[in-house]
């Protein structure tokens, strides 16, 4: 499954911001996966933080061929060195039992997580072990699907302002003033952006000063 989007999206978008505009005219259509199982999807990130997106494939791949299904239920079957064997740190052994302990005693609703708004989602999610704001948000992209997220905490969401707009930086202010430009639509904006900052157009480089080596 795909971050689900079209027409009414794109006209929206091309209509409050022409270079934006014109790079979703070259980039095309963004195809980006999305889970469709919130309890996995926040394992699925946890998993990921600070490692390449390869080495959380694998994890996530060793993952589920250990279990028939990610869920409160299986996760509680294993162990912490169990867990830890798969490949990710015992950290995230402790933050993903921890989580699933909560799903399953009932202390955390991962449920009422859809009825609630954008700010309540980061705020539950938030006071889970292991997730921060970022994290939050991409479970919203990802998964939850919502549809105004552009995440201030992003690099790669950061580099692909920079890259369209032409800025050495962006601070705290352009990053507001264009996402209020985007909303209510701001994650396929985001979904460009990414595609932006992972080199989708090869003429915009990053205008960011350069690091001087020491």
């Amino acid at each position: 499954m795909y971050f689900r989007y079209g027409e009414k999206e794109i006209e929206y978008l091309k209509s409050r911001d022409k270079k934006l505009a014109s790079a979703m005219d070259r980039i095309g259509h963004v195809y980006r996966e999305t889970d469709v199982d919130l309890f996995s999807s926040v394992v699925h990130h946890i998993i990921g933080q600070q490692i390449s997106t390869a080495a959380q494939k694998t994890i996530w791949e060793r993952l589920s061929a250990k279990l028939n299904k990610v869920d409160a239920a299986g996760i509680l079957s294993l162990n912490r060195d169990e867990l830890q064997s798969v490949g990710m740190t015992y950290k995230k052994a402790d933050y993903i039992l921890d989580f699933a302990g909560k799903v399953q005693n009932g202390s955390f609703n991962i449920e009422a997580l859809e009825e609630m708004t954008d700010e309540q989602v980061i705020r539950e999610l938030s006071s889970l072990k292991g997730i921060g704001v970022w994290t939050a948000e991409m479970i919203m992209t990802f998964c939850m699907q919502r549809p105004d997220v552009v995440s201030y905490g992003d690099l790669a969401i950061i580099r692909g302002m920079r890259m369209l707009y032409r800025h050495r930086e962006i601070d705290k202010e352009k990053f507001i003033r264009y996402r209020k430009r985007y909303s209510p639509y701001g994650t396929v904006a985001s979904l460009y952006l990414w595609a932006i900052a992972g080199g989708a157009i090869p003429e915009l480089t990053d205008p960011a000063p350069k690091r001087k080596k020491s």
